[in-house]
């Protein structure tokens, strides 16, 4: 199944059957200045996660999840870290326990000047009730050292590592989307498939639903109908569905770009001409140092 319809998240949400998801992956919008963003405080944000989170915790079976990825809002330099905020407003609900805080790191963006750019957004994993799905052997990813062994004991000598690789942990390097990227459409927030790939092959039984009541440019779609499960989305802009219809499309023709998972981060070359030193900065950095002494 693969519905994707041009609707309110809230009623989209109430539209659902009772425990009919087996697993949310959503990004809302959070004040940062986008046409689709009406909100522009903070109290604007809480109020909609207040708002939705009975339907989300509704619609969710017993043993699913909800995935929820955000940022950090930021005005003068001053910091609101969105994920504490939707977590304060979740958390409420007795029927829901955070598994994890995902960190989504990745190397470009905006910079800043009077503090520390940001390089990371998160991800808060939610799950419906105290036995949950989670199949970490389908997400697994090459051991650092696998050649390692038991150094005592009875397995003395033995592989210490698991054949299948270890768990990725909760820090995730995946390159944001941005210009250049394989997957870039005209969506200004759109994030990579392959950061919710990971969430649905661990979270999600085969055929099971995903849904992304904020769908945007589909990447959760697409994301969900690769690894084979059912999806449905949803968003108020209409050129976003036409966008998000279209990647599904040609994911289903065989002829969408996705930038796969395990790819390695691309290093340039000390040869490449990118990585070159300008003259200039050489210059430069010789007389700040004869400064400095």
């Amino acid at each position: 199944m693969e519905t994707t319809v041009l609707k309110d998240a809230y009623v989209f949400l109430c539209e659902l059957p009772s425990q009919s998801v087996d697993l949310v992956v959503s990004s809302p919008p959070y004040f940062i200045g986008k046409e689709y963003d009406s909100s522009r405080e903070v109290e604007d944000f809480v109020a909609l996660h207040e708002k939705l989170s009975s339907q989300l915790v509704r619609v969710v079976k017993p043993g699913g999840s909800i995935c929820w990825q955000v940022g950090s809002h930021v005005r003068e330099n001053i910091v609101v870290p969105l994920d504490a905020l939707v977590y304060s407003v979740f958390s409420k609900s007795k029927e829901i326990h955070l598994r994890n805080r995902m960190i989504w790191t990745f190397g470009h963006g905006e910079h800043a000047r009077r503090r520390f750019s940001g390089r990371h957004e998160t991800i808060l994993w939610f799950t419906k009730g105290a036995d949950y799905a989670f199949n970490l052997d389908a997400v697994r990813v090459p051991q650092k050292y696998p050649g390692k062994k038991h150094y005592r004991g009875p397995k003395q000598g033995e592989p210490s590592g698991n054949p299948l690789g270890k768990n990725p942990g909760d820090v995730w390097e995946i390159p944001n989307v941005k210009a250049g990227h394989v997957e870039k459409t005209d969506h200004p927030c759109q994030f990579p498939v392959a950061l919710v790939q990971r969430l649905v092959k661990a979270l999600c039984p085969m055929d099971g639903l995903v849904i992304d009541p904020y769908m945007g440019a589909g990447s959760t779609g697409v994301a969900a109908i690769s690894e084979g499960r059912q999806f449905a989305g949803c968003d108020i802009e209409a050129r976003y569905i036409k966008i998000a219809r279209a990647r599904i499309k040609a994911l289903q023709a065989g002829t969408l770009k996705i930038r796969p998972l395990d790819r390695p981060i691309h290093v340039p070359s000390a040869n490449d001409a990118v990585a070159q030193i300008p003259p200039a900065w050489r210059a430069r950095a010789n007389i700040a140092l004869a400064a400095s002494r």
